[in-house]
């Protein structure tokens, strides 16, 4: 289907976060997958290793992103390469809901500090 409508998104949530779904293989998408993420103020994901390259626009808000030991203060319109093998988490030190949009190939997946590994079903 080549329109997803917001009434069609799948809204998914881990961590604190929302992951609403718009591009995944179950949308018809044949290569990437692309969502909105909400994170709240507050909020701090664990650090996870991803296996794909992700675009992280930032929309809306502020955030501290960590890749691998660096810290980066990014503000709407700023725009994130998290490339494959890299640790990212994500925190969002104010108390306003912050929002990106974000795309990968199909086939992410992250791996957590203590080894678990999340198949994401926005990503997949």
């Amino acid at each position: 289907m080549p329109v997803i409508r917001l009434s069609e998104a799948v809204t998914h949530e881990i961590h604190g976060a929302r992951f609403v779904s718009y591009a995944t293989p179950l949308t018809g998408s044949k290569e990437l997958c692309a969502w909105r993420g909400e994170i709240p103020g507050g909020t701090k994901t664990p650090a996870h290793t991803v296996n794909r390259e992700e675009i992280f626009h930032l929309l809306a808000g502020e955030l501290l992103i960590t890749l691998d030991d660096d810290v980066h203060r990014i503000a709407a319109g700023d725009t994130v390469i998290i490339n494959p093998g890299a640790t990212l988490s994500v925190e969002n030190p104010t108390d306003q809901t912050a929002v990106s949009w974000v795309t990968t190939s199909i086939g992410l997946e992250a791996v957590l500090a203590d080894g678990t590994v999340i198949t994401p079903p926005w990503a997949n």
